[in-house]
């Protein structure tokens, strides 16, 4: 069985010795970059989204039907000579099984991969009841050789070297094997033919259950899948509900992207499709005996709630691990139970148990890759801090911080005196240059890799009535949404945001009302927090008085944008305010080149060399990617790209409280590839991203300055 941590104390200490395999953290970040890279080529042309949404609305469609698709499988498959059952729990599917092996006088059994019969544990089963069960897919072969689980719901055995697994067949052979691939598949392909041989039944799952002809759609690359359904006398797939759909349209959709988002192929090699028993010479009658067991194990249950049904549009690509930054840090033995990555984290409670949930869950970035790269277009981050309320409310004890939250945010008077009180304690503390010059007690070494700022000695909410421009018949209202960073760590953004403002004739307010935008309450999995929040910014912050809200923060308009509609659906009224909001949002660069339209005019032309770092809230969250590039460009710097520019500096707010050493590890590669550029410069759209960056740089005394995007076009105006 997998031993997964239930406490973050010792989840944290798997997680350091994962950061310790060089080997892992190489080969995951190989992977990563030529995965990337792949998708690039092989999506050109496709009109990904409109994909996305088709892959959505089917699914979707078909969830509220799931007994109804069950049924009609069920009649047609068995009307072709197969039996179907159901299971409600993993035990039973795991029971009936076994049962139809020990009816049918079956010793050995070959499988091929199937991560329904990881959920249910199902060769653990088996071999407990005295079965001989060998997995035929080469890396699930090789997990199951160690004894462990897969660390990727498509490339189980990714975490390996071609040395361990050299000496894992030596051991197993007790021949010594060379690390050469070649040589080792020729192993394995002799050593698994006689295993298809000797097998009295093959065990599979289905990535599809079409319930108008009863057939079932396989996808693999190696062709063991094959060889396991036809070869042995008896057939048995264990499939999810999940897995019906109601027509061969259906599964096809589905096909045109899986094996890209997958494996980054075209189509898989091999493609089959089941319907009825088929020809088998050692069989009854001369027919294969085949059995479909569909597992339930909640899928009924998930499948009608409105906020988690989602979850089971999931086609098992596993692209949310391969795009994910944790992942490529850790593997998935670190990030999962069973199931791995992003849609791992949320599967791991309603399949296995919030004990196994609790650790695992809380290490999210919220940078949002997982839910971009998505074919189902599954809000994968929303699901995982919904995932983490529900863990926190079976907690008898809520985290201190967790308390100390909610006394504060809630309370905007309270919140921003206790800022104004920090700025005084810390003024000993504080160098010339805006840092602290040690960390609060609180902190421990692991948080060392970078400089903290200070809290502002002037907050922004103070130095706006010096700031406050009447402008008579202006072209548009604004109102500034400053977010907690810009009014009391970076005032000197909104400065910067104000001088960009004069003589373009556009009148900005700032409400002082407004609070923070309540994402660090959701990270942390308090949504009515972040509830009470919302609605004390939509109090202050009316948008139906203005023409534009803008905002500095990547990670406020992002909240703003993707949790404000969920957060107050059921609120009455707030739906329409809501959506103005959402109507009149925009970030700061895109104002400026898609509204005001500034011309190079307005600047020196400096040709400043300056590299980018583009924010997960920006580019995903907000789908902002050219406008920054093209304002610095406008304002006469020079842009020279960096390498993984969208990927996340490691910051991911608590985040980087709660994982300093794989937050580090983010920001040391992050700060590595803008090294690489020779930039003077480094610009964002985000003040925690400039928090992450600055501080980073200033630990590791780089002379690369790191600043808000408006503060460095700000000082390129005339």
């Amino acid at each position: 069985m997998i031993n997964t941590a239930q406490d973050l104390k010792e989840y944290k200490k798997r997680l350091k010795k994962a950061l310790d395999n060089k080997f892992l953290r190489t080969a995951m970040g190989s992977f990563a970059t030529a995965y990337k890279e792949a998708q690039g080529r092989l999506l050109a042309g496709m009109d990904v989204p409109a994909l996305t949404r088709e892959i959505a609305a089917g699914k979707d469609a078909a969830l509220p039907r799931l007994e109804e698709l069950y049924e009609a499988f069920k009649a047609r498959a068995e009307a072709a000579g197969v039996k179907v059952h159901l299971a409600q729990t993993a035990l039973e599917a795991n029971e009936i099984i076994a049962g139809i092996a020990r009816d049918r006088g079956v010793r050995k059994i070959v499988k091929s991969k199937s991560m329904t019969a990881e959920e249910t544990f199902l060769n653990n089963h088996l071999e407990n009841e005295g079965f001989e069960v060998v997995e035929t897919d080469l890396g699930e072969w090789i997990i199951q050789l160690r004894h462990e689980g897969p660390s990727h719901m498509v490339l189980p055995a990714i975490h390996l070297s071609r040395q361990e697994v050299a000496d894992l067949f030596s051991k197993m052979t007790g021949e010594p094997q060379e690390p050469d691939i070649g040589q080792l598949v020729k192993v394995a392909r002799r050593e698994l033919r006689k295993a298809f041989l000797e097998a009295d039944m093959g065990i599979s799952g289905a990535n599809f259950a079409i319930a108008e002809t009863g057939t079932l759609g396989i996808i693999s690359n190696e062709g063991n899948a094959r060889l396991t359904t036809t070869l042995p006398r008896v057939h048995v797939a264990l499939v999810g509900l999940d897995k019906l759909i109601p027509d061969l349209a259906t599964a096809l959709r589905i096909l045109k992207i899986l094996p890209l988002k997958a494996t980054g192929q075209v189509i898989t090699s091999y493609v089959s499709w089941i319907t009825g028993a088929n020809e088998c010479a050692p069989g009854p009658g001369g027919k294969k005996e085949m059995h479909v067991v569909f597992l339930d194990n909640g899928r009924l249950a998930l499948a009608q709630d409105k906020v988690f049904s989602e979850a089971l549009r999931c086609v098992r690509c596993g692209s949310c691990a391969n795009v994910c930054p944790i992942y490529g840090l850790v593997g998935g033995h670190n990030y999962g139970h069973v199931y791995i990555g992003a849609i791992g984290l949320i599967l791991t409670y309603f399949y296995h148990g919030r004990k196994n949930a609790r650790a695992i869950v809380a290490n999210c970035l919220n940078c949002q890759a997982c839910k971009a790269v998505c074919p189902a277009g599954i809000d994968l981050p929303h699901l995982i801090k919904e995932t983490y309320c529900q863990v926190l409310q079976g907690e008898e004890k809520q985290p201190l911080k967790n308390r100390l939250l909610r006394r504060v945010l809630k309370d905007r008077r309270l919140f921003h005196f206790l800022l104004r009180r920090a700025s005084l304690v810390q003024k000993p503390l504080a160098t010339q240059e805006g840092f602290l010059r040690h960390l609060p007690f609180f902190f421990g070494k692991e948080h060392e890799f970078r400089s903290l700022p200070v809290i502002a000695r002037i907050p922004f909410r103070d130095l706006w009535p010096r700031l406050y421009q009447q402008v008579a018949k202006p072209r548009y209202r604004v109102a500034l949404f400053g977010g907690c960073l810009v009014d009391f760590v970076y005032p000197e953004q909104g400065v910067a945001l104000m001088k960009l403002m004069k003589d373009q004739k556009v009148q900005v307010e700032y409400p002082l009302g407004q609070t923070c935008c309540g994402l660090p309450a959701k990270m942390m999995g308090e949504k009515e927090v972040a509830r009470e929040v919302a609605l004390q910014n939509l109090a202050a912050l009316d948008p139906a008085d203005y023409d534009y809200i803008l905002t500095l923060c990547a990670s406020c308009g992002s909240h703003l944008k993707e949790a404000y509609p969920k957060l107050l659906a059921e609120t009455p009224g707030a739906a329409v305010k809501v959506q103005q909001l959402l109507d009149k949002l925009m970030d700061f660069s895109s104002f400026f080149t898609r509204v005001l339209k500034v011309k190079p005019e307005m600047f020196k032309g400096s040709k400043k060399k300056v590299a980018y770092h583009s924010p997960c809230h920006l580019c995903r969250g907000l789908g902002v990617v050219q406008e920054p590039r093209e304002l610095l460009a406008t304002a006469g710097l020079e842009y020279l790209p960096a390498r993984d520019e969208d990927t996340c500096c490691g910051m991911g707010g608590s985040f980087s409280a709660e994982f300093p050493e794989l937050s580090a590890e983010l920001l040391k590669k992050k700060l590595d590839a803008v090294a690489e550029t020779g930039a003077d410069l480094l610009v964002t759209d985000c003040p925690g991203c400039v928090l992450q960056l600055r501080g980073g740089m200033d630990k590791r005394g780089g002379k690369v300055k790191v600043k808000h995007i408006a503060e460095a076009v700000a000082e390129e105006t005339n």
